[in-house]
């Protein structure tokens, strides 16, 4: 179907079309990205693949101290909380952030996230956090803490542990995997046989641990199913020139030396989106219903 852009930086300089959209899914982003305008863009083109119309509004932390964009211009193009503050949208998608490796309550807009997650209980239908923001959704909504890895989580990861009962699963099995995007260096410390009460694991991988989890009409994505198809190989790239330890994205590269890409992840991504919007459309019906928990379903890595 199709998907506007209320505002933000690729609206602002004209390089997504504005099309007549009839009742549209609402959806605001705090993009918390560095790469913001590549960002818009990927959550445009992965709602533009989606079976419904969507209408997304760019948001940012008003309490951040921005380094590299000039706030003047982030003011103009996005909205903050104080702006937003008595709207009703349909969902929240808070971004990761490159913030991964600090506590919590150290990171300068920390209070306004945990504002406008408590916000977004009584404003929004839905909440997709994902990668640093699925970290600390997790912590805000269940004291879950994190803990840095060996090495960078960072490659294309499929699941082997998918609960297919979930509606954030529909159309997918053993035939049509789940594979997501990781880029990551910490993980949220989960004891998966021992969760807290009212939540729930999706999508694992032995990889990768959780991929996909979902609480009280929130759901926590630990990659970035958003991600295009060269995001890796450009993040791949940066840490090489600023001398980091990194090794190539695993799962990735079709042939390294001439930068040819395996972009399998496109549809799974596409798929995951539209179910959690279809969940949108459900509590905007009235007619979305949980299912109770049931036996995930084993699948082996393709």
């Amino acid at each position: 179907m199709t998907v506007n852009a209320t505002n933000g930086l690729i609206r602002a300089d004209g390089e997504w079309p504005d099309c007549s959209l009839k009742d549209p899914i609402s959806i605001v982003v705090l993009n918390l990205m560095p790469t913001r305008k590549t960002t818009e863009l990927q959550f445009l083109s992965r709602f533009d693949d989606c079976q419904f119309d969507v209408q997304l509004t760019f948001m940012y932390p008003a309490t951040h101290h921005f380094n590299g964009a000039p706030r003047k211009l982030i003011e103009k193009n996005y909205v903050n909380l104080t702006q937003i503050y008595h709207q009703q949208f349909d969902g929240l998608i808070i971004t990761g952030a490159p913030v991964e490796t600090l506590p919590f309550e150290d990171v300068d807009y920390w209070q306004e996230i945990s504002t406008i997650i408590d916000w977004a209980k009584t404003h929004v239908k839905e909440k997709l956090f994902e990668c640093w923001a699925a970290q600390a959704g997790l912590y805000h909504d269940f004291g879950i803490q994190k803990q840095l890895l060996p090495a960078k989580l960072f490659g294309i990861y499929t699941a082997t542990k998918v609960d297919l009962h979930s509606p954030l699963t529909a159309g997918f099995d053993a035939d049509y995997p789940i594979r997501m995007p990781q880029s990551r260096n910490t993980q949220s410390i989960i004891n998966e046989t021992h969760l807290p009460n009212g939540l729930r694991i999706v999508v694992s991988a032995r990889q990768s641990g959780p991929m996909i989890l979902s609480g009280d009409h929130t759901t926590y994505i630990t990659g970035h199913p958003e991600y295009q198809a060269q995001t890796l190989a450009q993040e791949y790239q940066r840490d090489l020139n600023k001398h980091l330890p990194i090794q190539p994205p695993k799962n990735y590269f079709k042939n390294m030396a001439m930068g040819m890409v395996d972009y399998s992840w496109r549809t799974a991504s596409t798929k995951i989106y539209e179910n959690w919007v279809r969940l949108l459309v459900n509590r905007q019906s009235s007619l979305a219903v949980w299912p109770q928990e049931k036996p995930k379903q084993d699948i082996s890595p393709v």
